[in-house]
């Protein structure tokens, strides 16, 4: 909890630069020429997550699912004329469950009541991209738009690569811009939200990159990013809930890829710094170690781990005020507060595999299994809250894509 005083900590104070999520990938050192040939592939993701009851609070219930995901994606390349290249990407999800509205899913009926229009919700989205090649580089144009039944979500990007005379250094800079909309007029939302509509948020965001070829064996990248958004931050399914109307942050990333001789095998080590106006500071560790086998298969073991800190306005499980009815009601003498278990501090293990196979010269299939499981006693970034149940997720992903 803090006061409104409180929330305009500096924006410059935090490390460098962020969002790189939020723009086009980094494009690789060396590719400074469209693919020879196109491509076309579908893949499909089920993702399902559930909540322990391993807390006090939650003693005695059983673990519950909450979120369920599937979603089918088809992604298609087109080269032309040896200097452009065509990217374009459909994909439609449905959720099925609800997340809580307050702090876990484990709590007694009475604290866990569910405000969330998120069964049979479905997304679709749709991403466009276009290269210009030359010699020294390339130029890259994007957009994309996705919807769902509240949400509305419209970006464009601009991207450039410039490369040395030996190519092996390239240097990335972008920047994009989302305007999303958020239109809430439900009979199963918080009544004192009934009657959001037309709500906005709007991020502008910046990237700038160094990828470099060290030796034969090994590629480094450093990636810097920075993203400015202001609009309407807070969850419309908890209540209560109200966040600043603006979040600042900052990036800064690291890749390292070393191909291992003996083995024909890559490591692929990374590492992420994350910080925002929110107060939250995020560290993200991986690693993947990528091995070719006998007759076109693919194994790559994949390891992350993720911490975080805690929002400055994040509500604790043990400093939660209850109305008569046992439901949290506002913190006293305090703007902005949050009982959503994602601001609070924790760290997470995702374990994973994915196994590849060329099936011929032009088919190829893949299929990768990940699980993540979240702790409150596994943050790296000060205390986190004994009060949250563990949380568990798993997703598989299979794939088939052609070359044409």
């Amino acid at each position: 909890m803090i006061s409104e005083s409180t929330t305009t900590s500096s924006v410059l104070g935090a490390a460098l630069l962020a969002a790189a999520l939020v723009l086009p990938s980094v494009q690789t050192a060396y590719a400074d020429a469209p693919p020879e040939r196109g491509a076309v592939s579908m893949k499909y993701l089920n993702y399902q997550d559930s909540q322990s009851t391993d807390t006090p609070a939650t003693a005695g219930l059983l673990t519950r699912d909450r979120i369920g995901v599937n979603a089918l994606s088809f992604m298609g390349k087109l080269p032309l004329a040896g200097e452009w290249l065509i990217e374009v990407s459909f994909m439609e999800d449905s959720v099925t469950g609800a997340s809580p509205a307050y702090h876990s899913s484990g709590f007694p009926a009475s604290k866990s009541k569910v405000i969330s229009g998120a069964s049979g919700e479905l997304r679709h989205a749709l991403d466009l991209q276009l290269t210009r090649y030359f010699p020294e580089g390339s130029v890259t144009a994007g957009t994309s738009y996705s919807s769902e039944s509240d949400y509305v979500s419209r970006s464009c990007s601009l991207q450039g690569t410039l490369s040395s005379e030996d190519k092996n250094t390239t240097v990335t800079f972008g920047g994009s811009f989302n305007d999303d909309t958020i239109n809430l007029n439900k009979p199963n939302v918080v009544a004192s939200k009934q009657q959001l509509a037309n709500e906005k948020k709007q991020v502008i965001a910046g990237l700038f990159g160094v990828t470099k070829v060290l030796t034969k064996r090994d590629i480094v990248q450093l990636n810097l990013g920075y993203s400015d958004g202001s609009g309407y931050y807070t969850d419309p399914y908890k209540d209560p809930d109200n966040r600043p109307r603006d979040r600042n942050s900052v990036t800064v990333s690291g890749r390292w890829n070393h191909h291992v001789d003996g083995t024909d095998g890559t490591v692929r080590l990374s590492y992420r710094y994350y910080s925002d106006t929110f107060g939250i500071r995020a560290h993200t560790f991986g690693a993947e170690y990528v091995q070719p086998l006998q007759h076109g298969w693919t194994v790559t073991p994949i390891l992350r781990f993720y911490t975080q800190s805690e929002a400055d306005f994040y509500v604790a499980v043990a400093d939660e005020k209850l109305t008569g009815d046992g439901t949290p009601k506002p913190p006293v003498n305090v703007i902005y507060y949050t009982e959503d278990e994602r601001l609070s501090a924790f760290g997470a293990v995702t374990f994973g595999l994915k196994v590849s196979k060329q099936l011929n010269q032009d088919w190829s299939a893949d299929l990768k299994f990940e699980k993540y499981e979240q702790r409150d006693e596994w943050s790296l970034n000060g205390s986190g809250d004994p009060g949250l149940a563990t949380f568990h997720a798993r997703s598989i992903q299979v794939g088939l894509s052609r070359k044409m």
